[in-house]
């Protein structure tokens, strides 16, 4: 009886009731977007760090500034008479055995040479990357072979000219045929594909933000396949790359380091930090005190997201609480202006027999109503929100059942409690006063 007056009330005032319950919509649809929003960053967060895998420090060759070496000439011609005073010979195959045997947590290493090369394919001309790589690779960035095989040790061992191509290689160079067995030339030698990695889904804000290839874009080639038939940078001349500080025609420093990166696993989390402290000392003792490398920890700098993820959603929950709370102020404003309308209805209940109780039911069934009303609209439109907020600023969110009916719960929660001192008003009036109110 008390729930169908109070419906009654609703909707013979449909107009004030949706204004009443636009403030709690609002404050709903807030929260599912921010929780949609942070539950999708976390994600992103984990998915992030599946890439590299937990544990993992990245070094990364680095070629210098020529405008910055530029400057350092005259100070590098009055050394000239020492012929190893900065000199480096940049990061190679032998750092990446001195870390094995001096770095007592280093579990596995996969260094990695890049370069861009013309790919041919029958009559199809691309610019593509081509990696060397190691066993080491496919583990420690949790990458899988989809179609054909794996590299086998033999494949390292006797430098075959064998290579695995990623899912977009593939659609791009043999368009929907099955490039297992299939010849391509990359560079100046000739490559048999012998498997196609599977396909993973990268955003592009974790390719920026963590330096990470798209996988799904490079010709993958045993390392040692790499240096015997496409190039060693090692080999070159010392002559014939300045590394001291002088430039090659005024042009741009050639990159004189024989690999480009290297992911270093380690065995232990507690170990990762002073295991990068120790990879930048011996490298740079092996270097000659210069530094031409940089040494990145994963999981730091995505801890340091997650950090200000956190801070965000903690400002927009902030938000979305306040949005809750001035719905829930309207909702007592307009309530406590009901009751003031509606002071002769109260009387004649309460002459009729009606008790305080079953006024007060009648107005806090009212509020809640209103409120889950304005809580049901405000989930599907926070679920809209999220969605449309994933398809236009590429930002992932994840739509969660508890996040649902947390917001239920919550809308639920605001009617009762601002709709209680409305009601408590409505039940302390004098019956006979009210009765006489026009």
């Amino acid at each position: 009886m008390n729930f169908r007056l109070a419906l009654e009330g609703i909707f013979q005032n449909k107009l004030r009731s949706f204004l009443t319950a636009l403030g709690i919509i609002f404050g709903v649809a807030a929260v599912i977007a921010m929780l949609g929003i942070g539950t999708g960053a976390k994600k992103s967060i984990l998915d992030q760090l599946s890439l590299i895998g937990a544990n993992s420090i990245v070094v990364k060759a680095v070629v210098p500034d020529p405008e910055a070496v530029a400057e350092g000439d005259e100070a590098t011609e009055v050394s000239a008479g020492e012929s190893t005073k900065g000199y480096t010979p940049g990061l190679s195959l032998d750092d990446i055995e001195a870390i094995y045997k001096i770095i007592p947590a280093a579990e596995r290493i996969s260094p990695e040479i890049v370069q861009e090369l013309n790919v041919i394919r029958g009559k199809t001309l691309q610019r593509i990357r081509c990696v060397g790589i190691t066993e080491a690779f496919f583990s420690v960035n949790n990458l899988q072979v989809g179609e054909g095989q794996s590299f086998h040790p033999h494949h390292f061992d006797k430098g075959l000219s064998v290579c695995i191509i990623g899912a977009s290689v593939a659609k791009r160079l043999f368009k929907g045929e099955d490039p297992i067995g299939e010849r391509i030339k990359c560079g100046r030698t000739w490559f048999t594909v012998i498997g196609v990695l599977q396909s993973r889904r990268i955003q592009r804000s974790s390719i920026e933000e963590l330096s990470i290839r798209d996988y799904n874009d490079d010709i993958y080639l045993p390392i040692e396949s790499f240096l015997l038939r496409v190039a060693d940078r090692k080999r070159i001349d010392a002559q014939d790359v300045v590394r001291s500080g002088r430039r090659r025609n005024q042009g741009d420093l050639e990159n004189y380091h024989q690999i480009d990166r290297a992911v270093i696993r380690v065995s232990e989390p507690q170990y990762v930090e002073g295991s990068a402290e120790l990879v930048s000392r011996l490298l740079k003792r092996r270097h000659n005190d210069k530094i031409d490398f940089e040494i990145e920890v994963p999981e730091l700098l995505i801890k340091q997201q997650q950090k200000t993820q956190d801070t965000l959603n903690f400002v927009l929950g902030i938000i979305a609480g306040i949005s809750l709370l001035v719905g829930g102020i309207g909702i007592m404003n307009i309530m406590l202006a009901s009751v003031l309308e509606r002071i002769k209805e109260i009387g004649i209940r309460r002459s009729l027999g009606a008790k305080q109780s079953d006024v007060i039911l009648q107005f806090i069934f009212e509020a809640v109503a209103i409120s889950l009303i304005g809580g049901v609209v405000g989930i599907i439109l926070g679920v809209v929100s999220a969605k449309v907020i994933a398809s236009s600023a590429e930002i992932p969110t994840v739509i969660t059942w508890w996040s649902i009916a947390l917001s239920f719960l919550v809308s639920a929660g605001i009617g009762l409690t601002f709709g209680i001192l409305p009601a408590r008003k409505a039940a302390n009036l004098d019956p006979i006063t009210a009765l006489r109110t026009d």
